[in-house]
């Protein structure tokens, strides 16, 4: 008989063997690791365990054999980790665009076609193609970004295209796009619109096969709240430095760095070990 948990919605669903095996797997389990895993947390799911409790268990399994794995697996929960304003989302996204070379400028002032003034999350341009981006940073697990946050996303941008500024660069070759950056998921009718009015999409497991989760892994673009001993107080201090990815602590000597930040080498120890393990 089928096991049922409950997922991030609050919705019954039937205990998949699958879905762990490719969680644990997707974290770089090897595919024998992974297998086990999933065994043995088949054996401890009991009716209506959420699928939270079902995440820990898996991440404690993989701390335990595959430390670096184990780090990785919480990706998805470092992202919502960016928070709670979602302005820390934003300055991640700026990190995650200049390394794939655009020049990029956020929360900036532009004038619509319409005399109204719009605060835009970004603006970023890689030779003659200019996105004027959205971040929809959400905190829950399971949210979505939904077709009414698209239609007002592709309003907004046509009022700003229709200015004087971007309808000079047109005439010069220039390209103008809007583009929608989640660290969630899209629905269906926000992504079928999307398509029609191509307005470009990044979120968590899309496009597919090219995702945010993609784009982080393989550039190894971790966020700083992916390390386990990184307490709350110090995101702030991170990115008031610009210091929002794992990698940033492996580059610097840790005397200037504890400078720079005001913290002791003892706080910045443990993270930098865990930044060690996670991009080895």
């Amino acid at each position: 008989m089928k096991t049922f948990v409950i997922n991030s919605k609050g919705e019954k669903e039937p205990f998949s063997f699958y879905k762990v095996y490719r969680s644990a797997k997707r974290a770089g389990a090897s595919m024998g690791l992974a297998k086990e895993i999933a065994g043995e947390i088949e054996k401890q799911v009991y009716p209506g365990m959420k699928t939270r409790e079902v995440f820990k268990k898996i991440k404690k399994l993989l701390s335990k054999r595959h430390p670096q794995a184990s780090i990785r697996f919480s990706l998805k929960e470092a992202m919502r980790k960016l928070g709670p304003t979602g302005f820390l989302f934003e300055k991640f996204i700026r990190e995650i665009l200049l390394t794939n070379g655009f020049r990029v400028k956020i929360n900036q002032y532009l004038q619509g076609f319409c005399s109204v003034t719009y605060e835009i999350d970004f603006l970023s341009e890689k030779g003659k193609m200019i996105y004027i981006g959205e971040c929809k940073y959400h905190h829950l697990a399971g949210e979505r970004v939904n077709l009414q946050v698209a239609l007002a996303n592709y309003a907004r941008f046509l009022d700003i295209e229709g200015n004087s500024y971007f309808r000079r660069l047109k005439s010069k070759g220039f390209q103008i796009k809007p583009m929608l950056v989640t660290n969630t998921k899209f629905s269906k009718e926000a992504i079928r619109y999307a398509q029609c009015k191509k307005i470009k999409l990044l979120g968590w497991r899309y496009p597919q096969s090219q995702g945010l989760e993609y784009l982080i892994e393989r550039e190894k673009l971790y966020p700083i709240t992916i390390l386990p001993s990184l307490k709350g107080y110090l995101k702030e201090a991170f990115a008031k430095k610009r210091m929002m990815l794992a990698k940033d602590l492996l580059e610097a000597d840790i005397s200037v760095l504890s400078k720079k930040l005001n913290l002791s080498q003892k706080v910045l120890f443990p993270l930098i070990r865990e930044a060690k393990i996670l991009l080895d």
